[in-house]
């Protein structure tokens, strides 16, 4: 049925189920895996489900490890890539809409496919006879573009109910429909998702900026109730109008879909500093003459910093996305910036991400890019030594020419920094000259 080439991981996915059944244990590939080759796409991970217990791949793979023991995973390590081998179960109740209260070993593998979430998630596949086995018309499904939940989707989303940001996400990647069902069961359960953690609605949210088409996955996040729940400021960016002489494609709201449309395989701080870039808009709007949003991009970046934190972002991620929502207007003026000005702008750890975020708000908005060209082609053509030279001079050298240490030697330190950027010094000597110039009070 599949290509007989392999890679490695599949290799050791198919070693493992070989090793499994020689020792009498039913044993198949499961879920995501089998459903990307079924599409036509290059699975990211392998596996396995078994009738063996924990205890049993254990006695098998001595070197496994047990850290998903007590839900029935056991982890095989490869050098190709580690193999996830969960045994065959039946879940409990789930007590806190995530985790099963309890895992019922079971007997065959239509038992264990059928807890599962989704009917393409539910496939499995045995690599020795190259068949896949379908209990849950997870194949029709596929063929149909139609996202699916295995059983009654009010029980299956209960269960565990970062499933229904899982199946926004499936939906957006695939470019699948989602089942009428599972859309009103959404839609019904959507406030429950605030009792999932933050981390793991954190996890999805990149997903589906991340994994693409982003436009998609949010007008779905939308539609199904979920975007009011988990992304409130994003939610109220709907309705607000922008003035047309800037904006002619429409509302805050329909600007940052056309942003999110243009991602192509963002990193997770781009995506997520152009869905907050104008999220200070609602709260900043007035007309006076016409439409304003003053100081949007300062309220901005205090509030997307609320939002990941919130989300649980690292401190590090945090600082990108801040920077980039409080600096995409900085591009306006770049023209009329000292060279200075430029080249620190340039410097900036991860400019590129600026300025791909403003390539994207022109070309969903007025479309003049001539800005974004100057700052490119400075970027290129300027040396990186010329962007960040070594410095003419430093702290010690102001101290050994008769300087007392103290604030004034940030400015003096700045201004001689300028003056090289600007090409107006070249060499220590020079620097010295202009210090005694400027800042002759300072000397002891």
């Amino acid at each position: 049925m599949f290509q007989t080439t392999m890679d490695s991981k599949r290799a050791a996915a198919t070693e493992i189920v070989r090793r499994l059944r020689s020792e009498g244990f039913a044993a198949y590939l499961v879920g995501g895996c089998v459903r990307d080759m079924l599409m036509g796409r290059a699975p990211r991970d392998y596996d396995v489900t078994t009738g063996a217990t924990p205890d049993e791949v254990l006695r098998l793979f001595p070197d496994a490890l047990t850290v998903g023991a007590q839900f029935g995973v056991i982890i095989v390590p490869h050098e190709a890539g580690n193999v996830e081998v969960a045994t065959f179960r039946s879940d409990g109740l789930y007590a806190d809409g995530r985790h099963p209260r309890e895992v019922r070993y079971g007997r065959t593998p239509q038992e264990d496919v059928e807890r599962r979430d989704f009917t393409i998630n539910g496939l499995l596949y045995d690599p020795l006879s190259d068949q896949v086995l379908d209990y849950v018309g997870g194949q029709a499904d596929i063929r149909a573009r139609r996202l699916r939940t295995i059983g009654d989707p009010v029980a299956r989303l209960s269960e565990d109910r970062l499933r229904m940001l899982r199946a926004v996400r499936f939906a957006a990647r695939f470019a699948f429909r989602l089942d009428p069902a599972a859309l009103e069961a959404i839609r019904e359960l959507a406030p429950q998702i605030r009792s999932v953690s933050a981390e793991r609605v954190r996890d999805e949210i990149v997903k589906i900026l991340t994994e693409g088409p982003a436009r998609a996955g949010f007008e779905l996040l939308d539609q199904t109730g979920l975007l009011a729940e988990v992304l409130p400021e994003i939610k109220r960016l709907q309705g607000v109008e922008q003035p047309p002489e800037f904006h002619p494609e429409g509302d805050v709201w329909i600007h940052t879909l056309m942003m999110l449309e243009g991602l192509r395989q963002p990193t997770p701080t781009l995506a997520l500093g152009v869905l907050l870039h104008d999220v200070g808009k609602p709260p900043t709007f007035s007309i006076r003459e016409r439409i304003r949003f003053d100081n949007h991009v300062e309220v901005g970046a205090s509030m997307a910093r609320e939002i990941c934190a919130r989300l649980r972002m690292s401190a590090r991620e945090t600082e990108r996305i801040v920077e980039l929502v409080r600096d995409h207007l900085r591009f306006k003026d770049f023209p009329r910036m000292k060279r200075s000005t430029q080249l620190r702008f340039l410097r900036m750890e991860g400019f590129e991400e600026h300025l791909e975020l403003h390539r994207l708000d022109c070309l969903s908005s007025h479309r003049d890019l001539t800005n974004y060209e100057l700052a490119r082609k400075m970027l290129e053509e300027t040396p990186e030594e010329e962007i960040k030279p070594a410095p003419l001079l430093r702290g010690d050298d102001l101290i050994a020419h008769g300087y007392a240490p103290g604030p004034a030697f940030k400015i003096i330190l700045q201004t001689v920094e300028d003056a090289q950027l600007e090409g107006r010094i070249h060499n220590n000597a020079q620097a010295l000259r202009l210090v005694e110039e400027q800042f002759p009070v300072h000397r002891q």
